[in-house]
């Protein structure tokens, strides 16, 4: 007997307006799909009234169906469905920072014209620069080797000084080095890996989003990975406390087992690890599992919001998010490939009619030096030069 799964997506990964959405009644099918209402407004009508700033943009993500082209049809039915975001620089950690500076703020701890400093391996200081730019605070990010030159860039194009560190230090190496510099400059430290800021705003915005969008159907199975925790800890909590039955799918890398060992991270008084986790190695998922637990990701933990716990195997982080590209359309990174895997193999042990939502953190344009786009040329191959020597004029030969 097939499966037959309905997979949601939660992708934070394009600028599209979460007053816009655009995905169809739960009713319809793919082959009704063009004579089907939408929920949408009507393109051409606008957005609505201007936003007073960037960071008004920022969540109320919107759902769109996906097709059956990335799993075995025996697994899944002609319904599927995805969601793609508002947050304005095109990752999940827009909330994160515009949570944390919020805060700060409505707290005094973060004064005017006081310099914002941040570890991150790329999104979070893509966002906290952003919202630095808005409100008019110097940032200053510390960030290790490895990560991709693309978000250094990015954060640089927002205003931000990008601090590197030496790749032998991991993540404990940038993180140490951002609270050296908060300390001896008296900067504000936003600490994404230990304050309550970060899960209690995806707790008030993220979680609910998700179940409002299902519009009462019940949702099956939820599946994220980790960075901070946050996601996790908050909407996991939301949607324990108000869909009690949906089971929790929390996924790691293989290769930097972290939570699977059973080992916990050391930590200084604040809370920030002590020293690098001895489960951890080197894994391509970029944002994902750093060389500690955060402290957000362990508070979660302790009240065993995750049902079930997958293991993302070498490479297929990196293969399914080419097919969400290829098939769909939709351009995510390693990590929300990673994530997707993990909802394919969810969906193919889920029963019949079972709901899949999962996350898809962030956008692929940030990994273009990575190994997600290694095998991309930027010159035509064979097929492409076959196809403009098959008219006479414009043919641009490739060098001898």
């Amino acid at each position: 007997m097939k499966h037959i799964c309905a997979i949601t997506l939660f992708v934070a990964a394009a600028a599209l307006d979460g007053k816009a959405s655009g995905f169809l009644s739960p009713s319809a099918s793919p082959l009704t799909a063009k004579s089907t209402r939408l929920f949408a407004k009507e393109r051409g009508s606008g957005y609505g009234p201007p936003l007073e700033n960037i960071s008004e943009a920022v969540g109320n993500t919107p759902m769109v169906k996906i097709s059956n082209r990335l799993c075995p049809e025996e697994f899944l039915s002609a319904y599927h469905r995805i969601t793609f975001p508002s947050n304005p620089l095109s990752s999940v950690k827009d909330r994160l920072a515009l949570a944390i500076i919020e805060d700060a703020e409505a707290s005094g701890e973060l004064k005017p014209g006081q310099t914002v400093i941040e570890a991150t391996s790329g999104n979070t200081g893509i966002a906290v620069a952003m919202m630095c730019a808005q409100r008019g605070y110097p940032c200053v990010i510390t960030m290790a080797e490895p990560f991709s030159v693309e978000r250094r860039k990015l954060m640089r194009m927002l205003g931000a000084k990008v601090i590197v560190t030496p790749k032998a230090g991991k993540g404990t190496g940038m993180v140490e080095k951002a609270k050296e510099l908060a300390d001896k400059h008296g900067w504000f430290l936003c600490h994404q890996f230990e304050t309550e800021s970060n899960w209690k705003f995806h707790e008030k915005t993220t979680g609910p989003e998700i179940l409002n969008d299902l519009a009462g159907t019940k949702l099956d199975y939820w599946v994220t990975g980790y960075g901070t925790g946050g996601t996790f800890h908050g909407a996991g909590k939301y949607i324990k406390a108000n869909s009690p039955d949906t089971t929790i799918v929390l996924a790691e890398p293989g290769a930097a087992n972290l939570i699977g060992s059973g080992i916990k991270t050391e930590r200084n008084d604040d809370g920030s690890p002590a020293s690098s986790h001895p489960a951890f190695a080197a894994h391509p998922i970029q944002g994902w599992t750093p060389d500690f637990i955060p402290l957000v990701l362990e508070k979660g933990l302790d009240q065993t919001l995750q049902d079930e716990m997958v293991e993302i195997p070498d490479g297929a982080g990196v293969s399914m998010s080419q097919s969400l590209a290829r098939n769909e359309g939709i351009l995510t990174g390693i990590s929300g490939g990673a994530t997707m895997w993990a909802a394919v193999e969810t969906a193919k042990k889920a029963p019949a009619g079972s709901v899949i939502v999962a996350m898809l953190p962030d956008t692929g344009e940030r990994y273009l030096s990575t190994p997600l786009f290694a095998s991309i040329d930027a010159d035509m191959n064979e097929d492409e030069l076959e196809i403009a020597r098959s008219t006479p004029s414009f043919i641009l030969e490739p060098a001898a």
